[in-house]
């Protein structure tokens, strides 16, 4: 649960208010929602992660198995994933994430998040091995290497950051915002279910 590699940050920030109206005012799919479950679910629950976060490899690993098969294939949650990158690799990794078909996003984030030891922690080659892993998702390596060099995507996923700073008050990873009739709680840290599913449980109350 690391701050944010201040040098990429003051970089990204650089600039950022010429290229977001041309990313976000035009609506880029890449930077919507991705999310799953049923959009009508009582409860809503957002989580905020880096893809180089071992506590974040941990949740989903040991919780969200369990999240998805009895909260949100049931109906009772619906659960969005927030990009909040915690270095430069991770802000990479998310860009590429989201430059894939929306349904393949699921499954490719718990890919990479249960798979850091081959890519995000190597000795080697960090970049080849994400690019590898992207591969195996359908994603060729030329544009892999275009949307590393996009500074235009990651910069608007940094100002998304930035926004979950500030209205959700995320300073670590994870972190949830649990919202509902019951009201909206915002949570710091990892969990075990029963925490999780108190909490969906609070926010379903009304």
């Amino acid at each position: 649960m690391n701050s944010f590699h201040r040098p990429l940050a003051r970089r990204l920030l650089l600039g950022t208010a010429l290229v977001l109206p041309t990313l976000a005012r035009a609506q880029d799919a890449r930077l919507g929602d991705r999310g799953v479950g049923n959009a009508d679910a009582p409860v809503t629950v957002t989580e905020y992660f880096s893809l180089t976060c071992s506590h974040c490899a941990a949740f989903a690993k040991d919780v969200y198995p369990q999240i998805r098969t009895e909260l949100i294939d049931t109906g009772r949650v619906r659960f969005l994933f927030r990009d909040f990158p915690l270095d430069r690799l991770a802000l990479t990794a998310a860009a590429v994430a989201r430059s894939l078909p929306a349904d393949r996003y699921e499954g490719f984030v718990k890919t990479l998040l249960g798979t850091q030891d081959r890519w995000a922690f190597t000795r080697g080659d960090q970049m080849a091995a994400l690019a590898g892993l992207a591969a195996l998702a359908g994603m060729p390596r030329p544009e892999f290497d275009r949307i590393a060099a996009d500074e235009a995507l990651q910069r608007a996923l940094f100002e998304q950051r930035a926004i979950a700073e500030k209205d959700a008050e995320v300073r670590a990873t994870p972190s949830f915002t649990f919202k509902g009739k019951g009201g909206t709680r915002n949570v710091s840290g990892g969990m075990d279910f029963a925490k999780f599913r108190e909490y969906v449980d609070e926010a379903a109350k009304g």
